[in-house]
């Protein structure tokens, strides 16, 4: 069996077309999506992500805005420039790059931010319409992964999706969206983690397998049936002397084994990840549209 390698590049290249598309429709009509992202502190993989949303709202012509604030800023600054952001009318997202300074609550900075502005989809009024299928920002990975299932022609309605991980992040909103009586969703979704005895016996029964754990090459060939469609959220750094910079990066699935029995895999990287900044970016389209009243 030749599985099919499901390309997160190109998926990504063609929803950002469709959404630079609507952008400029938008902008005919007096309305320039905005999008504000803060962050806190010098972390180097923040630094990085932070770049690559900028480059994206530039090149979909997205309105954007970067505030970096020092690692010494207080909780409560960092809540009266939310606010501020709350108020202005000129940006319809506001992100907050995690992590943050440990002295800094993630949940009261997540809570603060205007509901109708968290484009992360991670406020707990927007993961409450998430749960019960209410029209609701999706987080932008999980969203992800359900657009790379659907793009590909692995609909997930009527499987048994069985998912490695309960993050708020990844793994818990993933089973919410799949299991919605919706299109793009109506799986059987069966959610395990580290206390999960007989894991393999429980993989094996999956049509499809999403992988969101954080351990380099857990899933092996023998944990999956023939046919399986694996999308691998994983993203671990591991040594390699024959890698430039001495480490390369892997999925949480043993790709090489794995393909030789799924119908269709996700590589790492280059597969999940360049849907994240992506859906960020439709979702703030989509607050532009809902702060705007636009009508398609």
């Amino acid at each position: 069996m030749t599985a099919q390698i499901i390309s997160g590049n190109e998926v990504a290249k063609s929803i950002r077309a469709e959404i630079k598309a609507e952008v400029a429709k938008l902008k005919q009509s007096g309305i320039e999506p905005g999008l504000v992202v803060i962050i806190v502190g010098e972390d180097p993989a923040s630094q990085v992500y932070v770049r690559k949303k900028g480059e994206a709202c530039n090149e979909l012509g997205i309105c954007s805005e970067t505030l970096r604030l020092p690692a010494t800023t207080t909780e409560d600054e960092l809540l009266k420039v939310i606010d501020q952001y709350n108020e202005n009318s000129k940006f319809d997202g506001i992100l907050v790059q995690l992590p943050l300074p440990k002295h800094i609550s993630e949940e009261k900075v997540l809570i603060r931010i205007d509901p109708s502005k968290d484009v992360d989809g991670f406020h707990p009024i927007n993961v409450g319409k998430l749960v019960v299928g209410a029209e609701s920002y999706k987080p932008c990975t999980p969203h992800g992964v359900q657009e790379l299932l659907m793009r590909s022609g692995n609909d997930p309605a009527g499987k048994h999706v069985v998912v490695l991980g309960r993050s708020n992040i990844v793994g818990k909103p993933v089973a919410c969206i799949l299991v919605q009586k919706a299109k793009g969703a109506d799986a059987t979704v069966t959610i395990c983690h580290s206390r999960t005895k007989n894991l393999s016996e429980i993989t094996r029964q999956a049509d499809i397998l999403i992988a969101a754990i954080g351990s380099p090459n857990f899933v092996k060939a023998d944990m999956v049936k023939d046919g399986v469609v694996v999308i691998d959220v994983g993203v671990n750094r591991i040594n390699d002397p024959a890698a430039k910079g001495g480490c390369r990066l892997v999925g949480d699935v043993d790709f090489e084994a794995v393909k030789e029995k799924a119908k269709a895999i996700t590589p790492v990287p280059g597969g999940v990840g360049p849907m994240t900044i992506t859906m960020l970016m439709k979702n703030t389209v989509h607050a532009a549209k809902i702060h705007h009243k636009y009508k398609e």
